[in-house]
């Protein structure tokens, strides 16, 4: 498998640290308010690269922090008159849900800040004595002078950055760009006890830490998204390679932007989204196959009409599955025939083009691709006519090339319903009596429920609306 390297700018072959197994960390939120559109692309992106890693057969470790104190949890702890650590587990509550509505299986660890302050503390203290880092009145900061591999990851000089950058004004720091590793605790603020005093962790000590803690000096990816390359993950590798004297991660991967509307996401623009805010009109599923849609690495324009098309077009692989299965429940034990034999060969070349694309750096664009020609396939060839053992072919393809995307794979409630069983049943019953009106009411009614009938020579198949 190739992936593109940030820090190399070039696509490299995957090779992990360890035959057979994969470190893998993600920055996770800061747990102050609902995730946004912008947050859930990578969380889907990355989910994915690590569902098909483990396709592949690898054993993945996969690590995703919550931040649990920061300003603006302190801030929204103050609005609603509750303490930090209940805005955090509130908010680590609601990113579970709306996680799960998006598909994204559970982290092996889901480490908070909070649990990890005695491995912080001693981290920025091994950094403090290697000559890495200096305090001024409580505060400690990492000094980028000394760390002469800083700004290789954004490929930039540090007299260019410091150039470039908007760097809040601090009379304290020696430099521009030294970035504060713990803080002082300020009034209404929490704290834990120091060597410096009372304070708290700054934000990009606590990535390090935790990948340090929970899968070793080295790892083989970092993930997250192209606003945290710099400063955040910039400085992670300044911090963990001063520190070790080892290679931080082999590669760093990062997906594109999302903007709303053809504009950049803000509250000030008025076009900022939370997953919670979309869910009330989409399910979830529709913007994971969004997000799945585009390769991660381009920006992608997220509004109500690619929303749309995004949804036509899950309907259209939902349907191919359904009539499948709709024939398969009809067909007799039957092996396959000779006939069937060339589709047979024609079938497996969809798992080699769907594997090709996900190998070529994550182009689950070209793999959803893939899905929809052998939907199309499906259509073509399966029928009252096919064989059970070529149907359950196809079916099985279908199913294992989906569940690496984590597609398809929502069953509706009330296909089991009882009422509306029954309902077509009755309609069924009425033609047969040639009671064509009350087939006809029968027909209108499901249909506000939300059902649309199919009537073939097979029988009568049904979906939602």
């Amino acid at each position: 498998m190739k992936l593109y390297n940030t820090l190399t700018r070039t696509k490299e072959e995957f090779v992990p640290i360890e035959e057979g197994k994969v470190k893998m960390y993600v920055c996770g939120p800061t747990v102050y308010n609902y995730i946004h559109i912008g947050n859930a692309r990578p969380f889907i992106i990355f989910d994915t690269l690590r569902r098909y890693l483990e396709y592949r057969g690898y054993d993945v470790t996969y690590i995703q922090n919550f931040t649990d104190v920061d300003d603006k949890i302190i801030k929204r702890g103050h609005e609603e008159n509750i303490s930090p650590e209940e805005v955090a587990s509130k908010y680590i509550n609601e990113y579970f849900v709306d996680a799960d509505g998006l598909g994204i299986k559970r982290a092996n660890v889901h480490p908070r800040v909070t649990d990890n302050i005695e491995e912080i503390i001693s981290f920025v203290k091994d950094l403090e004595e290697k000559g890495y880092a200096y305090e001024v009145n409580g505060d400690v900061y990492f000094d980028t002078k000394k760390f002469e591999g800083y700004g290789k990851l954004s490929k930039q000089k540090q007299d260019e950055l410091e150039a470039g950058a908007r760097i809040e004004v601090n009379d304290q720091k020696r430099h521009p760009m030294d970035f504060v590793l713990w803080k002082s605790k300020k009034e209404g603020e929490p704290g834990w006890n120091s060597p410096w005093g009372e304070g708290r962790p700054g934000w990009h000590i606590e990535c390090s830490v935790m990948s340090n803690r929970y899968l070793g000096e080295t790892i083989d990816i970092h993930a997250g998204g192209q606003d945290l390359a710099f400063p955040h993950h910039e400085n992670e590798i300044a911090q963990s390679e001063a520190r070790s004297g080892k290679i931080f991660s082999n590669y760093w991967v990062h997906n594109g932007y999302i903007n709303i509307n053809n504009e950049k996401m803000s509250k000030s623009k008025g076009n900022f989204f939370t997953v919670r805010d979309i869910s009330a009109q989409y399910d979830l599923e529709i913007v994971r196959f969004f997000m799945l849609s585009a390769h991660y690495r381009n920006p992608v324009n997220f509004s109500d009409e690619m929303l749309t098309q995004a949804k036509a077009g899950l309907e259209r692989i939902y349907n191919a599955k359904e009539k499948l299965e709709f024939t398969l429940s009809n067909l007799q034990e039957s092996s396959v025939t000779a006939e069937e034999q060339s589709l047979v060969e024609e079938l497996d070349n969809y798992r080699v083009k769907f594997i090709n694309a996900m190998e070529d750096d994550l182009n689950t664009a070209d793999a959803v691709s893939v899905i929809f020609e052998l939907s199309k396939f499906i259509n073509t060839n399966v029928n009252e006519n096919s064989s059970l053992e070529f149907a359950n072919k196809c079916l099985s393809e279908f199913n294992e090339l989906t569940s690496v995307l984590n597609i398809v794979n929502k069953k509706n409630d009330d296909i089991v319903d009882e009422e509306i069983e029954n309902l077509i049943q009755q309609r069924v019953d009425a033609k047969k009596n040639k009671d064509f009106k009350l087939a006809d009411d029968i027909r209108q009614e499901l249909l506000d429920k939300g059902i649309i009938l199919e009537d073939t020579r097979q029988g009568t198949k049904w979906k939602r609306a």
